[in-house]
């Protein structure tokens, strides 16, 4: 009975560790090539598209000012990010470009909908507006 006791406690507790690290989102990697990889595009160029971009395609889920809370977003699984917060604004260019280029999980690819390179670019330089 003791040992029944034991076996069922350490399955629960191994149960509830294992669903707090399903939870967790794992890291997004990106590839060293973008990570590296330089803006080619002026952040004082086209701002008004960038805008405009950035509100067709990104507005719905990350919201006007980037905080994470547009109106899909709770409807979403994952952390949509603070667009405004140190941590987001310290990625470089090219992780945002490639981040928005080739989405995970909720986070659509943009190549088809976005298939302009430069675009892309406008909405990188666009999110770093949105820092804090």
């Amino acid at each position: 009975m003791k040992t029944f006791k034991i076996v069922t406690i350490i399955g629960v507790l191994s149960f509830a560790l294992y669903s707090f690290t399903t939870l967790v989102q794992e890291e997004w990697k990106v590839p060293a090539e973008y990570e590296t990889m330089k803006n080619p595009v002026d952040a004082g160029t086209d701002t008004a598209m960038g805008k405009s971009l950035y509100t067709k395609h990104c507005k719905s889920c990350h919201g006007v000012e980037g905080y994470g809370d547009g109106p899909k977003a709770e409807d979403l699984d994952g952390e949509l990010g603070d667009f405004s917060s140190e941590e987001f604004q310290a990625q470089s260019d090219g992780a945002l470009f490639y981040k928005t280029t080739t989405g995970r999980d909720d986070m659509p690819e943009f190549t088809k909908k976005i298939p302009n390179d430069k675009d892309r670019w406008l909405i990188v330089n666009y999110m770093r507006t949105l820092a804090e």
